[in-house]
C-alpha cells in the first residue's frame, strides 16, 4: 500500500483514538479531504521544482508507534542546550516524556498541544490561534489531519518568560521506519518576550519522517525569538512548515542552522498584520554526502512602515543539493516598507548543486527593497594570504567558511547557543581553527 493510501485509510482509526470536541474534529476532517484530493507534492508544481520526495517516501512507514521507548538523561545530554536551565518539552517517537520534561502553569503555559485540544480551560485559545494561518496545502494539511500532540506555549500579556524553552522530538527506532506528524501552537501576548529552541533528533539508522507544523502568533510589541537546529543522521528526513501572524511593533525573529539530515524542506511564511513590525530570518547550511535542503520562505507585508530581513548563506560539499526560494510580497497598501533579501553560497566541490530563486512582488511605489544571491568558491587571494602566514590549507579554508556564515551567528541572543553552533560548525568543518568556537 502506497503511503497516500495508508494515511487516508489510518485516519478513521486515529479519530476514534482521540477525545476532541466538534470544533477540532470539523478541522482535521476538512484536512484529510485536502490531502486525500492534492496527495503529496511533487516537481511538476514551481515549489517544489528542485525537491523531489520521491526517495523518502518510498518506505514503508508505521503512522503510530506500537511501542514505547524511554530514555534516560545522561544518554541524550549533547542533545539538549545544557549549559543554561530552560524549560523542556520532550517527545520520545511522537510521545510525551515527562521524565526529561520541565513544563509549567506559573503563569504562563509551557505544556502539551493534546491537553489544548481536550481541556475546555484552553478551548478559547485553540478556537482563536489553532490551524487560523497554517495554509491549506497537502502537507501542512495532512499533519492538521493528524494533529494530535506537540508543544503548546502560551504567554500572556506583558510576561517576560525568564529562560528559553527547548522542544526536542527523538526517534529511538522502535519501528523499521517511523512518520511523525508533530503540531506546535505558539501564542505570545501583548509586550511579552520568549526565546524557543526547536531540534528533531533520531537515534537511528532507521528511516525517519517528520511532518512538522509550528503557528506562532505575536501579538503588538512581542518579541519572539526561534531557533531551529537541524544535525540529523542521514536517514532522517524533515519536513517543517512554519507559520508566523505578527502584529504591531511585534519583533520575530528565526535562525534556522541546517548541518544534517538526508532531505531537508524547511516552509517559512511570515504574515506581518500591523506597522512598524519587523521580521527576521537567517540559516546557515553546510552539508556534504548526497545531503538535500530546501529553505522556501515568504514574506508578506500587508501595511505600511515595516521591516524584513533575510539572510541565508550555504556551504556545500560532496554530492550535496541546496534550494534556497525566497519571496518578498509587498501590498499596494505597504508603503514606506524596507525588505532586504540575500542568499550566498559556497560550492566546495565540482558535484555540489544549488537553486537559488530570490523573488520580489512589489506593489507599492515608495518602498525600499533589495534582493540578491552569490553562488562562487573560496578566495583564492584570501586563501594565498593565510597560507603565506603559515597556516595550514585545510585550516585556512577553515576559517574562510567561518567568516562567511559568522554574521549569521551575531545575532544569536543566547550566548549558549551560540556556543554550540559554533562548535557544531567546526565538526562539520573538521577542523580545530585554533580559537574558542
Amino acid at each position: 500500500m502506497e503511503l497516500k493510501e495508508k494515511l487516508i485509510s489510518s485516519f478513521l482509526a486515529f479519530e476514534n483514538q482521540v477525545n476532541v470536541d466538534s470544533y477540532v474534529h470539523d478541522i482535521r476532517s476538512e484536512a484529510i479531504k485536502v490531502f486525500e484530493d492534492k496527495g503529496f507534492p511533487n516537481k511538476k508544481e514551481e515549489a517544489w521544482k528542485y525537491t523531489s520526495l520521491n526517495k523518502v517516501l518510498k518506505q514503508d512507514y508505521s503512522v503510530f508507534p506500537k511501542q514505547e521507548n524511554a530514555l534516560e538523561y545522561k544518554d541524550v545530554k549533547k542533545y539538549f542546550i545544557h549549559d543554561i536551565d530552560t524549560y523542556k518539552i520532550v517527545f520520545i517517537d511522537g510521545k510525551y516524556s515527562s521524565h526529561l520534561s520541565q513544563t509549567t502553569h506559573d503563569g504562563i503555559d509551557v505544556c502539551l498541544m493534546s491537553a489544548a485540544l481536550t481541556k475546555p480551560k484552553y478551548r478559547l485559545v485553540i478556537e482563536n490561534y489553532f490551524n487560523k494561518i497554517a495554509d491549506k496545502d497537502s502537507l501542512t494539511s495532512l499533519n492538521t489531519a493528524f494533529s494530535r500532540e506537540g508543544a503548546f506555549i502560551h504567554i500572556p500579556k506583558s510576561k517576560v518568560v525568564e529562560k528559553p524553552i527547548q522542544i526536542i522530538h527523538f526517534s529511538t527506532g522502535t519501528e523499521s521506519a517511523l512518520m511523525l506528524q508533530p503540531r506546535n501552537l505558539i501564542v505570545v501576548g501583548e509586550n511579552s518576550h520568549v526565546q524557543i529552541i526547536e531540534r528533531h533528533q533520531s537515534l537511528t539508522d532507521n528511516p525517519i519522517l517528520t511532518n512538522c507544523v509550528t503557528e506562532i502568533h505575536g501579538s503588538k510589541r512581542a518579541i519572539v525569538d526561534y531557533y531551529k537546529i537541524q544535525n540529523d543522521n542521514q536517514t532522517a528526513s524533515l519536513i517543517d512548515n512554519t507559520y508566523i501572524n505578527q502584529m504591531q511593533e511585534s519583533h520575530v525573529s528565526v535562525h534556522t542552522f541546517s548541518f544534517g539530515g538526508k532531505l531537508v524542506r524547511n516552509n517559512l511564511n511570515y504574515y506581518q498584520n500591523g506597522e512598524r513590525i519587523d521580521s527576521t530570518l537567517k540559516g546557515i547550511t553546510i552539508i556534504g554526502d548526497k545531503q538535500h535542503v530546501d529553505h522556501n520562505t515568504l514574506v508578506h507585508h500587508i501595511e505600511p512602515n515595516c521591516e524584513s530581513h533575510q539572510d541565508y548563506k550555504g556551504i556545500f560539499g560532496d554530492s550535496s543539493t541546496g534550494v534556497f526560494n525566497g519571496k518578498v510580497v509587498v501590498e499596494k497598501e505597504a508603503q514606506k516598507t524596507n525588505a532586504f533579501q540575500a542568499n550566498n553560497n559556497l560550492l566546495i566541490h565540482d558535484k555540489a548543486t544549488i537553486n537559488t530563486k530570490p523573488q520580489l512582488e512589489i506593489f507599492a511605489d515608495d518602498v525600499k527593497c533589495s534582493h540578491g544571491c552569490t553562488i562562487g568558491q573560496l578566495d583564492e587571494s584570501a586563501m594565498f594570504y593565510l597560507r603565506s602566514r603559515g597556516i595550514p590549507e585545510k585550516e585556512a579554508k577553515a576559517l574562510l567558511m567561518y567568516a562567511f556564515a559568522n554574521n549569521v551567528l551575531e545575532s544569536v541572543k543566547i550566548p549558549e547557543l551560540k556556543k554550540r553552533i559554533n562548535k557544531l560548525i567546526a565538526n562539520k568543518l573538521n577542523v580545530n581553527i585554533g580559537f574558542d568556537l
